[in-house]
């Protein structure tokens, strides 16, 4: 017999199966000696009350073995000598197309401008000792996209868009916990991310297909406003492309845009990470003084207000997290978060940001004048007219630039106390960090644009006050996070998922403006997958 309950207990009930077994007999009468097995389908954290409760789903065998896999498994068949597909970037957006084309009997051609994944980790532990990144490999480029050392989040509101439970349970056909089939909020974490993404590349050279790594895309082979191939240094690739290429690979963008295809500039956020030591936030979003204690994760705390028509909001949460170096190129200064499985670092982190719309630029040209003002032949680019579909990239090269020059033109990031920020006071000193290249003292209200920092200080304002303690000179901002989407989307039919002009070219994931995250991205991906199947047979 089996049986599924909705229950409410208390974190060390649901900590583990006895717990969950003992609750179940004094409340339902269960027969504890005849469960053979108890599986948590759901389960959420409601910390609203000084008395915390988890919420969980359990699905009890009664005199029953369970089935052996608590996923649904995919077969991939082989697809040597079938048609085939080019896949232009192994992120999420891109490894899942490539897996829904053999899915569906399509060889897919993966070629990703960076290295493997675990080659990739050895430049990007390069980047804290040497100060220098890798334009080809680090925590943008490279197998596993810009998700895959950022915490792998797994959390979408995009489930109108297609199959998130698919995605999941494709990761743990690859490795990943089950854990993540159950959560309200699942996450992959940075250290077991690797080798999840590595399988994954294992299944489709398996059957039939192909990943080359270190090879960069240089052009789309087109004839006729149709998608032949591309071509990657000396070597060509043919067959209709999947363009996955992420946010970050801004040299794609400026060659669709001077061969005509088109684009368009597209609303972003920017603004900093937020990092508190995770022993505060588990206090205040916890309600109590010993914080998460030994049953409760690391706390995680989400916060949205309007300042002055825009948006201004916590972003990409990381509890138990660090704060990394984004950059991926030369003369910029990013940074992002990310957490292990664990979550068990001294600090949590977030995204702190501000909406900006293409309008905000088109109307307020000032917004461009970043003190210090950037050097335009090194950033690569001229001022942007207002209708340039590149604005909003080069605000963002922009902002980049100015934090790169205030971090002493090295990965040391600037920082300010957030008290000290929003009282236009600077920070004599800094608080310890999870920033491995360091900090540096500066004024970012003073530097960064009026239009980011006033609505950023009115935010921190308001986030205070819906949460004692939050608004602390415990907490250091690290500039800039300016990563948070595409700043260009990569035009494309709504119903065919093709480019509007050029056949045999799917614009794909976050990269291209359609998604905005690891399951989004997925998701995306195999539904490019599927168009371009469609596109064969027609």
């Amino acid at each position: 017999m089996i049986k599924e309950y909705q229950i409410r207990v208390l974190p060390e009930v649901a900590a583990n199966e006895q717990g969950i077994k003992q609750f179940l007999q004094e409340e339902e009468g269960l027969a504890v000696e005849k469960v053979t097995a108890v599986r948590v389908l759901k389960r959420s954290i409601d910390a609203r009350q000084r008395t915390i409760f988890v919420n969980l789903k359990v699905r009890v065998y009664v005199d029953e073995l369970p089935e052996d896999d608590e996923f649904a498994r995919v077969d991939y068949p082989k697809v040597e000598g079938k048609p085939q597909a080019v896949v232009v970037g192994a992120g999420p957006g891109g490894l899942f197309a490539a897996l829904r084309l053999i899915e569906l009997g399509i060889r897919p051609i993966v070629v990703e401008r960076g290295k493997s994944v675990h080659e990739r980790r050895k430049d990007i532990a390069q980047i804290s000792r040497t100060q220098m990144v890798d334009p080809e490999s680090n925590y943008s480029f490279g197998e596993g996209g810009a998700g895959a050392f950022s915490d792998g989040k797994l959390y979408t509101r995009s489930k109108k868009r297609g199959n998130v439970e698919k995605i999941l349970n494709v990761f743990c056909q690859h490795g990943a916990s089950t854990n993540i089939l159950a959560d309200a909020h699942p996450h992959l974490g940075t250290d077991k991310l690797p080798n999840i993404i590595e399988a994954m590349r294992n299944t489709i050279i398996r059957c039939g297909g192909e990943v080359h790594f270190e090879t960069k895309m240089d052009a789309i082979l087109l004839k006729d406003d149709k998608v032949e191939g591309v071509r990657c240094g000396n070597e060509t690739f043919m067959g209709p492309v999947i363009l996955a290429t992420g946010h970050s690979a801004r040299d794609v963008y400026r060659y669709l845009y001077a061969q005509g295809i088109e684009i368009e500039a597209k609303d972003i956020a920017v603004g900093v990470r937020l990092e508190h030591p995770s022993e505060l936030i588990d206090q205040i979003q916890y309600h109590r003084k010993e914080g998460r204690g030994e049953f409760l994760p690391a706390a995680e705390y989400s916060f949205v207000t309007q300042v002055d028509g825009r948006g201004v909001y916590s972003f990409c949460m990381c509890p138990g997290g660090t704060v990394v170096p984004a950059a991926s190129g030369p003369n910029q200064l990013v940074v992002n978060g990310m957490s292990n499985s664990q979550r068990n670092s001294p600090w949590s982190n977030s995204g702190m940001v501000v909406e900006l719309h293409v309008e905000d630029l088109q109307k307020d040209r000032s917004l461009m004048e970043l003190p210090p003002a950037p050097n335009l032949s090194t950033v690569n680019c001229q001022l942007s007219t207002a209708n340039s579909p590149l604005l909003m990239m080069e605000f963002q090269e922009r902002l980049e630039y100015a934090a790169w020059m205030q971090g002493n033109r090295k990965q040391t990031a600037p920082a300010q106390r957030m008290a000290h920020f929003v009282n236009n006071k600077g920070s004599y000193d800094l608080p310890k960090s999870s920033y491995t290249p360091g900090l540096i003292s500066t004024p970012m209200h003073f530097w960064m644009p009026d239009f980011v920092s006033k609505r950023l200080q009115q935010g921190f304002r308001n986030f205070g006050k819906a949460c004692h303690g939050f608004l602390t000179n415990e907490a250091v901002m690290i500039g800039v996070e300016t990563r948070t989407s595409a700043p260009v989307r990569i035009l494309r039919d709504r119903e065919t998922l093709q480019h509007v002009r050029v056949q045999g070219l799917f614009p794909c994931g976050e990269g291209a403006g359609y998604a905005g995250g690891i399951v989004s991205a997925g998701v995306d991906g195999e539904r490019c997958a599927e168009m371009l199947a469609e596109y064969l047979k027609g």
